[in-house]
């Protein structure tokens, strides 16, 4: 969670945004809260998408069906405007981590009762969101938050509205949606996709809770040769749960058919879902204990915008029932992912806390009334089974083994480590940009090319580094496809190396096909190749031969 930029709005229709949370594949993700004191997530389309009609369409539909999906298991879409000059959505707020975060940090697997419970939440939710005439076809560890009281799916449905063509990958209509190592066969094949895709998806995500491990390998060997194993090869389960096995066995069926339906699973899986906590209780006390020091976290001061646009909604919206007040800030962080692509428009601008001139001090706080709100804390994280957390290590960061690489990626490298001011995992820029003198290392300047393969046909992309100083254009890019033919140019963000360009823009292309995409990391580790990665994106990079 970041502070407010100058340069974000401060009202999203009827709710006033009080920080960042990431941005997504469609745009920035705010945390915000109406005035009847409800907080949400609110996701703000790009400019770019926004002016797309065939985009708009899609999400004007997708949006439609997500706000007709109920039940506790999800994260609720609210409300949303999608004839605004800039079309948003609002969900619920979850304060959770993701099921990844959870099984790649410290906690490792989940124990075989709480996996048991896991299924059936998700089950449950799955239930929901087909009834609505959904199909998830997403299902991730990151698209997964966990709170005390049971697991929650976020980004259903809306993610379908983003095929779109950008400079890391190709996911229009017919292509690849999805991350490969959760994807089913028939994603892979580009086949009809149907509710049974999900099913897949969630033997997948079951295996990966319980072991820590894909059942089909990680992208270390290519993401065309993992698709590969899911689409022809049988899962490796070992390590997993007899119990389990067979569960997840049949739920990774080749066959769409042959997999268990939604009432098969919660037959099979209700009966563990007691009264007794269904996480480890290191995992519980931790929640608690986090709980308990967001109570003396302080809401950091915003800076004063410069001339703040808000965003209004194209028509009143009807008063809805007036929930329960929500306690002010101090604010949790949000587990929500960061979904492949991920794209913003510019760096954003380095966050200098400025003073309130009219503000008078803060009274001391009184010892006594902080005692009395920990033991409140605890008896809502711990007693009452609160969906409370803040961040367990680094929110948003990914391993290998869960990235989500879009079709365009090769095998994933890992990001270069003497640029400091670029935490791991960032969809930031760096954020000194324009600082470091020097050009374009010699190494780099030259043609370069790389290709992929999808459900229609083959793609490829020359990328030419031309010699250039910070802040120059050093950098075009042509991708080529089936469907599309787009060019892109980039200018230099750092010298490095590695070297960092900034966010590509479109220089040519249909603009339904073509849209910019993230700032990016240049790794050499070789003479030959360079490996390009699109910084938060969650993709695996791609891998470039140099041609001239």
């Amino acid at each position: 969670m970041e502070p407010l930029a100058p340069a974000d709005p401060r009202h999203i229709g009827e709710y006033r945004l009080l920080a960042r949370l990431g941005a997504g594949g469609m745009g920035q993700v705010y945390l915000a809260r109406n005035d009847r004191g409800r907080t949400v997530a609110v996701k703000l389309v790009r400019h770019e998408l926004a002016e797309q009609e065939e985009f708009r369409g899609r999400f004007r539909q997708e949006v439609r069906a997500a706000l007709r999906v109920g039940g506790e298991w999800t994260a609720p879409v609210l409300d949303a405007d999608t004839e605004a000059p800039v079309p948003w959505v609002a969900t619920g707020y979850i304060a959770g981590p993701a099921l990844h975060t959870v099984v790649s940090g410290d906690h490792g697997p989940l124990p075989e009762r709480s996996v048991r419970i896991l299924a059936s939440g998700l089950a449950h939710a799955l239930r929901n969101i087909h009834a609505a005439g959904l199909i998830h076809r997403d299902l991730k560890p990151s698209n997964i938050l966990i709170t005390i009281d049971g697991p929650r799916v976020i980004d259903f449905g809306i993610a379908r509205a983003l095929e779109t063509v950008t400079d890391g990958g190709l996911t229009r209509t017919g292509a690849l949606v999805g991350s490969p190592g959760f994807m089913a066969p028939e994603q892979v094949r580009g086949d009809r996709v149907t509710p049974a895709c999900d099913i897949f998806c969630l033997g997948s995500v079951l295996a990966y809770a319980a072991t820590g491990r894909m059942p089909f390998g990680s992208a270390d060997s290519g993401v065309h040769a993992l698709m590969f194993r899911i689409a022809q090869e049988e899962p490796a389960l070992e390590g997993l749960p007899e119990s389990l096995a067979s569960l997840v066995r049949d739920c990774l069926h080749k066959d769409p058919e042959a997999r268990p339906t939604i009432d098969r699973i919660l037959e099979l899986t209700t009966s563990d879902a007691t009264a007794e906590p269904w996480l480890p209780g290191a995992l519980i006390a931790q929640l608690g204990r986090h709980a308990v020091q967001l109570l003396e976290v302080e809401q950091p001061q915003a800076p004063a915008p410069v001339q703040p646009p808000t965003m209004t909604a194209s028509a009143p919206k009807p008063p809805g029932p007036t929930p329960l007040p929500t306690p002010p800030p101090p604010l949790p962080a949000y587990g929500y992912p960061h979904a492949a692509p991920s794209v913003t428009h510019a760096p954003p601008m380095p966050y200098q806390p400025m003073p309130a001139p009219y503000a008078p001090p803060p009274p001391p706080r009184k010892k006594g009334g902080t005692i009395a709100l920990i033991a409140v804390a605890l008896l809502v994280a711990l007693a009452a089974g609160g969906s409370v957390y803040a961040l367990m290590g680094d929110d948003g960061k990914k391993s290998p083994a869960d990235a989500e690489p879009g079709p365009t990626t090769s095998s994933p490298t890992t990001p270069g480590t003497n640029t400091p001011s670029t935490p791991p995992g960032s969809s930031q820029p760096p954020t000194t940009p324009g600082t470091q003198e020097g050009g374009v290392p010699a190494e780099y300047v030259g043609t370069w090319q790389a290709s992929f393969a999808t459900a229609d046909g083959n793609n490829t992309r020359t990328m030419t580094i031309t010699q250039g100083t910070t802040g120059t254009q050093v950098m075009t890019l042509s991708g080529t496809g089936p469907n599309y033919d787009c060019t892109w140019s980039a200018t230099l963000q750092a010298s490095g190396p590695p070297l960092e360009l900034g966010p590509t823009q479109v220089t040519s292309g249909d603009p339904k096909q073509c849209a910019p995409g993230q700032w990016s990391r240049l790794d050499m580790p070789n003479g030959t190749t360079i490996v390009r990665e699109l910084v938060g994106s969650g993709g695996a990079p791609l891998t470039y031969t140099k041609s001239s």
